[in-house]
């Protein structure tokens, strides 16, 4: 049969099996919806945290960033989003430096970040406000159609704290997509959750970045949800080693927790990732010695 995409066979090496992963390689003809091109970056008066580092995504694709602490995975979101500058080469969405005012891009926090004063429906719009898209009630209609999305139209008018972590966590989804980026951000966002959350968000983040088709920038240090979510994973090495390897995930979608966390594949993808993991931790054990 026929296949669009060329065939990439990786050899996967264990300690005692060889596995043959077959992966869809994306052509060179499509733009880059994020480039992040040779930066480096330090704090003032630090060791360099990235040294002429690079990576790209392509439109709609869903990368994972994956490291152990250290690595610098957060600092590297600021410096996608464009908090914070890099020393020498550039972040660009689209062919344009990046800056914290680019509408096509999304940022998702480790914590919800919600107004307090605010209910979940408001806290939505804000954004909106602030980019002062449309009327007001264009702006709340928008606002109103995102918690449709993430399931939390029944919580509109709550505040913060009449809402689980879960919930919260939603409304900041909602809040970032109600933008419609682009480029979205995600720094783990659901590292504070229970298991059980956690992997219902795993599900929710896929069904809507399936839906809306934005690149996706994910980062986390949990091995099984990089390859539950991701197109393609990067791991990184402890700073200031930049990329590690990258690993396509080649598991069909849709994904759910019940079906795709069984697949054989999903545990072959799992137990290569976290052999790069460990090759990184021995790698950085034998540097301090």
């Amino acid at each position: 049969e026929a296949i669009l995409d060329q065939l990439v066979l990786i050899r996967i090496i264990t300690t005692s099996h060889y596995f043959l992963y077959v992966t869809l390689s994306m052509t060179n003809s499509q733009p880059y919806a994020l480039a992040v091109d040779n930066i480096t970056f330090r704090y003032p008066g630090g060791a360099p945290v990235f040294s002429h580092f690079s990576f790209h995504a392509r439109q709609g694709e869903f990368v994972v960033l994956l490291g152990p602490s250290g690595c610098g995975k957060s600092t590297l979101l600021n410096l996608l989003a464009g908090f914070t500058e890099p020393e020498r080469g550039a972040v660009r969405i689209g062919g344009e430096r990046t800056t914290p005012e680019n509408h096509r891009l999304g940022y998702v926090f480790q914590q919800p970040q919600l107004f307090g004063w605010l209910t979940a429906l408001e806290n939505v719009r804000f954004g909106l406000r602030m980019q002062r898209r449309e009327d007001v009630a264009s702006q709340r209609r928008r606002a109103m159609t995102y918690l449709q999305r993430v399931g939390l139209v029944h919580a509109a008018h709550q505040l913060p704290h009449q809402m689980s972590g879960g919930m919260q966590q939603r409304v900041s989804l909602a809040r970032a997509l109600a933008l419609e980026p682009d480029v979205l951000l995600m720094d783990e966002p659901f590292a504070a959750l229970d298991a059980i959350t956690r992997g219902d968000m795993n599900e929710e983040t896929l069904r809507l970045w399936s839906a809306i088709g934005q690149t996706t920038v994910f980062i986390t240090h949990d091995i099984e949800e990089a390859v539950f979510l991701a197109d393609r994973v990067i791991v990184l090495n402890r700073a200031p080693g930049g990329v590690h390897s990258e690993l396509s995930i080649a598991l069909p979608r849709p994904r759910s927790n019940l079906e795709t966390r069984q697949l054989p594949a999903f545990a072959m993808y799992r137990n290569e990732l976290l052999k790069r993991i460990t090759d990184v931790m021995q790698q950085s054990d034998n540097h301090s010695l």
